[in-house]
């Protein structure tokens, strides 16, 4: 497990103030990334309280001012074998709750093609787009600034679900297809390699059907065949667990907010 001092958790009242919390940091890196490099590469999560920040950063005034929407480079870290206009597509979400709303050019929103009948290319597009976007060679991964992540009340996160063969990416690659059995469906998602390597991972968790999970997740033993969550562990980064009360019920480590 990551060192106490690369993770932190904090619980919060509810999503809002989850989101609340998530737009302040959503904020700062970014700031702090195009300070040192000119750009801000983040990886976008599905989900509902994603769903409440991404209004907030588009939305309101005194974040909205504070971002430069010009440096952004919008990525995704997992996708729905679904088109862009399905419901259950999570660019579909993140476009008419932020993307579509915030002056974002064509060219910075680099979505998965989750539409292709055959999810395998759509990973390897992917693949390609984030070493042309981020200048890589084969055996290198891909450092975004902030990844968004998600928890399910299994334990997965990304679209890395219990015992599925993404949790054992062979080495070169970077995004995958991964068939879930018991959803019935591919999905397509980076590796948990790539998450790692980020400056910075942010979970946010809400949900008392989650809390076993995260208990287990956060204070139990490494046990990520059954936990995938357990895996995205930061190589040179920050961790950051964002969680609700009703989530957090469980835990016994935790800043209350």
């Amino acid at each position: 497990m990551a060192a106490k001092s690369q993770r932190e958790i904090h619980i919060f009242k509810d999503s809002a103030a989850i989101a609340q919390r998530a737009a302040e940091i959503f904020v700062a890196a970014a700031k702090s990334a195009v300070a040192q490099t000119g750009t801000f590469s983040v990886a976008l999560a599905g989900g509902s309280t994603p769903k409440l920040l991404y209004s907030l950063l588009a939305t309101d005034p005194g974040l909205r001012s504070q971002l430069a929407w010009d440096k952004m480079q919008m990525f995704f870290g997992d996708e729905r074998h679904v088109g862009p206009d399905d419901p259950q597509s999570n660019f579909k979400m993140a476009f008419e709750t932020m993307l579509s709303k915030a002056p974002l050019k064509a060219e910075q929103i680099h979505r998965m093609k989750g539409e292709y009948p055959d999810a395998e290319q759509a990973a390897k597009e992917y693949q390609q787009e984030l070493r042309a976007q981020f200048h890589l060679d084969d055996t290198e991964l891909p450092r975004f600034d902030l990844i968004l992540v998600g928890m399910g009340d299994e334990g997965h996160c990304l679209s890395l679900f219990p015992g599925t063969k993404a949790l054992h990416p062979v080495q070169e690659r970077i995004v995958v297809r991964n068939w879930v059995g018991k959803l019935y469906t591919d999905r397509i998602t980076i590796t948990a390699p790539v998450a790692s390597n980020a400056a910075m991972i942010l979970f946010m968790v809400a949900g008392k059907e989650k809390a076993p999970a995260l208990k287990a997740v956060l204070e139990g033993p490494y046990e990520p065949e059954q936990l995938p969550s357990q895996l995205l562990q930061p190589t040179n980064g920050q961790l950051l667990w964002l969680v609700d009360q009703a989530a957090g019920n469980m835990l016994s480590n935790g800043i209350r907010e």
